[in-house]
């Protein structure tokens, strides 16, 4: 299927996601200021800030005035501490002087959050004369909060940039019911925020229905654009010229990536019945990363005696692109019921690298479809670790099949989602926010 950029239709892929494109393009009088607030960003290992990084660099490239307020590195990092003001080109980055608590406890990122919000509502007061455009992710989730008090408070208008969707994931996991009175309490807020909003960003066409669900008045606002890789920084390389494969011995095997957060958000389990199906074959599964399920990965791989496992820490942004190629299969996967709340990150840089990519995810879920359209895998659904054994046995004797896969979806990544693609799309959204705004 190919993508026509004159659509405006809303299909399962989401060709809404081009809307910010498609729109025409508004001339603004004066230069566009843009607020980012988020609070992981560069040196932090998480992929929402290493993502920002690129797209406030593409921003900046376009003209507009960018200034990003972060935390302290917190999350899943080596550095404690980074530079409190810092500039990346056309880009100025400010960093709270807070520094992160027990970052790996439920509670002390929710201590972090609180404290790194309190910063950033003080930010925004001193910079309100700036008559920016606040564009507000949700790390951490209840963050778009302060982009209603900033409009409410100072007049300033916002864009809301939905990782994930809460309290909904809290409830999918069982953390909180569906009818406490924290989760109704936090929906209210959720539709008062998004109904103040300039724009909607999400991940997804999954996404964009749920918010839309919730909130049915906010439909003209709400935007799919979807996550990216650059594929001039990670490009396929052939496992025997790659030193990380050579470093970690796994040239001589056929190897099976997982490479990124192991949240309560995907599904380990799949992975795992399929590893112990394929433990006598000449098969290695590599997980790098962290997260609340790496542990208990680990402590089932041994409870069942797997030796067809090795586990790694995050790996420095420098060090992703030999990582990332160090395999021969590329895995994603999502928990049941989280097909509509998250949107894994992961699958783009996997595309970038030129592998073939076995999704785990609800029959349901938009991935199914991007594989399909990118011919690039297979999908699986939660709980068919038989069925991903066998695609995986099958790639490991086929190489020309998973040659061929991965260069199909490199070139889709060429084609839908890189850094000049996406850019282009939040630049068009941005510009017609800003204009709307100070009209």
């Amino acid at each position: 299927m190919k993508l026509n950029y004159r659509l405006k239709k809303t299909t399962w892929f989401g060709f809404d996601s081009i809307d910010a494109v498609t729109q025409p393009f508004v001339q603004t009088k004066r230069p566009i200021k843009l607020s980012v607030i988020t609070q992981f960003f560069p040196p932090d290992f998480a992929a929402t800030g290493q993502l920002l990084d690129e797209l406030v660099r593409h921003l900046g490239e376009q003209g507009i005035d960018v200034k990003v307020f972060t935390g302290q590195p917190g999350y899943a990092f080596r550095a404690t501490n980074a530079p409190i003001y810092e500039k990346k080109g056309l880009v100025q980055i400010k960093r709270s002087r807070t520094s992160q608590m027990w970052p790996q406890r439920i509670r002390g990122k929710a201590v972090n959050g609180l404290i790194f919000s309190v910063r950033a509502i003080l930010h925004l007061l001193k910079n309100c004369r700036r008559r920016d455009l606040v564009l507000i992710t949700t790390a951490p989730p209840f963050l778009p909060v302060l982009g209603y008090l900033a409009h409410l408070w100072f007049g300033m208008p916002y864009v809301c940039l939905l990782y994930d969707l809460y309290p909904d994931i809290a409830v999918e996991l069982g953390v909180v019911p569906a009818q406490h009175w924290v989760a109704r309490v936090w929906r209210n807020v959720n539709r008062l925020v998004w109904r103040n909003a300039e724009k909607i960003i999400v991940l997804s066409p999954a996404m964009k229905q749920r918010v839309i669900s919730a909130c049915p008045d906010v439909a003209d606002k709400v935007s799919v654009i979807h996550s990216w890789a650059d594929p001039e920084r990670i490009v396929p390389i052939a496992k025997n010229k790659n030193w990380f494969a050579w470093k970690h011995n796994l040239v001589k095997k056929f190897t099976v990536l997982y490479s990124g957060n192991m949240g309560r958000c995907h599904d380990m389990d799949t992975i795992l019945e399929a590893a112990k199906r394929l433990q006598d074959d000449p098969i290695e599964f590599v997980f790098i990363g962290g997260g609340a399920g790496r542990d208990v990965l680990i402590e089932e791989v041994q409870q069942f005696g797997l030796k067809n496992f090795q586990f790694l820490p995050y790996q420095d942004k420098e060090i992703l692109p030999y990582s990332l190629t160090a395999c021969d299969l590329s895995l994603v996967s999502v928990s049941p019921g989280m097909e509509n709340l998250v949107a894994p990150s992961k699958l783009y840089s996997a595309l970038s690298a030129g592998r073939p990519i076995a999704v785990i995810c609800s029959k349901e879920s938009y991935l199914n479809q991007i594989i399909k359209d990118a011919d690039c895998g297979a999908t699986f659904e939660n709980g068919d670790g038989q069925r991903l054994a066998e695609f995986i046995r099958h790639l490991s004797v086929d190489q020309r099949l998973a040659e061929n896969m991965g260069n199909a979806g490199r070139r889709y990544l060429q084609r839908h989602f890189t850094p000049t693609v996406i850019a282009k799309q939040y630049f068009g959204l941005i510009n017609q926010a800003f204009a709307n705004a100070w009209k």
